[in-house]
């Protein structure tokens, strides 16, 4: 039985921007169906903030808990974790929050299109993880502008001189946005 236990499942109920994921957006065995997707509890079977927010009270997200953010967030608010991307779970949960679900899923499956964009285009088969990552911490409108200024290199340049020059520039919009990069310790 595929057992599906949310409704968005590319929003972690924890705030972990799972359609922005590599594993998200892996073919084969090892691909994450994302948060509550089909069969997660699979994948994830000892995910406490999905057994506590989804699970025991029906929620989407911990930000719609009157308890958030609770003590299972301590190691986010710490700083323990060492996963880039978990820099963005209170950014997250709070614009949820604040503006709705539905506001934040629009502006997600903005940077998802834009990811598989890149991951279509420019991806030399070992930038997934940095193209997740800048689609995850960059503002949408830089990624746009990104994305429209590689629009015209398309026949011009091989996929390595388009990777690279794609690359160049996200790196260039997130040090003058001062986002860090630093993935794996590498930039």
């Amino acid at each position: 039985m595929q057992e599906i236990l949310k409704k968005y499942n590319t929003i972690g109920c924890c705030g972990i921007d799972c359609g922005l994921c590599p594993r998200f957006h892996t073919k084969g065995d090892s691909v994450c169906p994302g948060c509550g997707g089909v069969n997660f509890r699979e994948k994830h079977p000892s995910c406490g903030f999905l057994t506590c927010c989804t699970i025991k009270r029906g929620l989407e997200v911990c930000s719609d808990c009157k308890d958030y953010p609770c003590g299972r967030f301590n190691s986010e608010r710490e700083g323990f974790d060492s996963f880039v991307t978990h820099k963005k779970v209170f950014v997250n949960l709070d614009l949820i929050k604040i503006d709705g679900i539905g506001y934040f899923i629009s502006q997600q499956r903005s940077r998802m299109n834009i990811l598989a964009d890149f991951l279509d285009n420019y991806d030399d088969g070992r930038s997934k993880s940095f193209f997740c990552l800048v689609c995850a911490l960059l503002p949408v409108d830089a990624l746009q502008e990104a994305q429209r200024s590689m629009a015209d290199k398309s026949d011009l340049l091989t996929l390595k001189e388009k990777n690279k020059l794609l690359k160049d520039r996200l790196r260039i919009i997130a040090e003058n946005l001062k986002t860090d990069l630093i993935l794996n310790n590498k930039v």
